[in-house]
């Protein structure tokens, strides 16, 4: 197991041969010698693995986990026996271990996760998934905990489908920061051209996204509000931010924030428009699970007569990592009616082909609970010519995902990511965050 562990690239916190036998918990003083030794790398650990390669001692596990005080996820594993060694010597029995000390985690009030298969060899390429897959619950549970989100400037007027609940997500462990947009537009305006946060700000651009045929003006006013934004953010401690647009900054400032949120969710800042808060964690869940950028989408329309597929768009701010070509442009819906010269700072591309995963959360007000749905699919390569950022998705059974949203009144964004990582995002909501989440299959 240890050997396992070292290979997917973790740190091991384990009882020694020298602490007990073979290291192993086995009795009650084993089950404190293990709880202390959690607890003096409490702030290291991000899951435990309870391995049995054998029926185990199921009390001592559930002692051991309860006196550590760790509230963090716990994957158990059981070690296949071998038919030709069955002998007393040689049987493991922790095929039926297993149930034992689930059903004394269950007794102590813990969640858990578990393999895919019931018994795996820890030494197998299937544990290595296992292992991923529970990797990226452990970060999704430890991203979410303590998580602050800035909200930036008051959600548009018309956009009443991001509209949530800041007490349901405090009760979560979630925070919301709020900002009105007011205040990042009277910083900009006293922050000067030449200051070094603008022209190391204008670099990045410069070094993120080709900006020929975009007015030197309009470069400027998305460097000074991406410089401003980032700056207030570290100093009210906000990971990643969701941030009004449509369309006051445009009238206000004359540009779309487009760059700088494509720019923030590219480094794992995962940033959303139109202030969709639930957006932005559906976000930061992916990312966190992926190690790899999300992106806010529209589903948009239909394409032709094709059932399982669909249009994703947004006007936009992907990050540069979901296109196979981009550049950055100005918003054509908005400059009908505040001026092209107004909204330069889009990124337009068609999205890449690849795999992914989506995944809406949403706060239910009338029933005080937070929900949402996850899937796989693909973005695909098929031909569409349109503006902003865009890409045709081939989802199996689209129809009924389609239903699911619609009759559950879900809201027209999700989150995707180019990562498969639907399992990590069921097994952190349904085993350990206690959220109502619908997977589409």
């Amino acid at each position: 197991m240890m050997a396992a562990l070292q290979k997917a690239g973790h740190k091991c916190v384990v009882l020694g041969p020298e602490d007990t036998q073979h290291g192993a918990v086995q009795s009650f003083d084993d089950a404190k010698k293990c709880a202390a030794l959690f607890k003096r790398h409490a702030d290291d650990i991000d899951g435990v693995i309870v391995t049995l390669p054998n029926f185990g001692e199921e009390r001592a596990i559930a002692d051991a986990m309860r006196f550590s005080g760790l509230k963090v996820p716990i994957l158990v594993q059981a070690t296949p026996d071998d038919p030709a060694k069955m002998s007393l010597n040689w049987r493991r029995d922790s095929f039926c271990g297993k149930m034992s000390a689930c059903n004394n985690l269950k007794q102590y009030g813990f969640r858990y996760s578990l393999t895919k298969s019931h018994c795996v060899d820890p030494a197998s390429e299937e544990f290595q998934a296992d292992l991923a897959r529970f990797a990226a619950t452990c970060r999704i549970i430890g991203g979410l905990k303590g998580l602050r989100i800035g909200a930036i400037g008051a959600r548009p007027q018309a956009f009443n489908t991001v509209r949530y609940s800041e007490k349901i997500l405090e009760a979560a462990g979630i925070s919301v920061v709020t900002l009105d947009l007011s205040e990042i537009l009277g910083r900009v305006s006293r922050l000067a051209d030449d200051a070094q946060m603008v022209t190391d700000k204008i670099e990045a651009i410069r070094n993120y996204i080709d900006i020929g045929g975009v007015p030197h003006p309009a470069i400027l006013r998305q460097a000074k509000l991406a410089a401003v934004t980032e700056d207030w953010m570290r100093e009210v401690d906000v990971s990643i931010s969701a941030i009004q647009c449509w369309t006051s900054l445009e009238e206000n400032y004359g540009v779309v924030p487009c760059t700088m949120m494509s720019m923030m969710s590219s480094k794992l800042m995962s940033s959303a428009c139109e202030v969709d808060v639930c957006g932005l964690i559906g976000m930061h869940m992916l990312a966190l699970a992926s190690g790899s950028p999300s992106a806010l989408l529209d589903w948009n329309n239909n394409y032709g007569g094709n059932a399982n597929k669909a249009v994703c768009f947004h006007c936009s701010n992907l990050p540069k990592e979901f296109f196979k070509n981009y550049k950055m442009s100005f918003q054509e819906i908005i400059a009908g009616t505040v001026g092209k010269d107004n909204t330069y700072g889009t990124i337009d591309g068609s999205i890449r082909a690849g795999h992914m995963t989506y995944v809406r959360v949403s706060t239910d007000d009338t029933t005080g609970r937070i929900c949402g749905y996850v899937g796989e699919g693909s973005f695909t390569d098929d031909p569409l010519e349109t503006f902003g950022g865009a890409g045709v998705v081939e989802i199996p059974n689209m129809q009924k995902l389609l239903h699911y949203i619609c009759e559950n009144g879900f809201e027209h964004h999700v989150a995707a990511n180019f990562a498969s990582v639907s399992d990590a995002i069921m097994d952190a909501t349904k085993q350990y965050l206690g959220w109502q989440f619908h997977r589409h299959e």
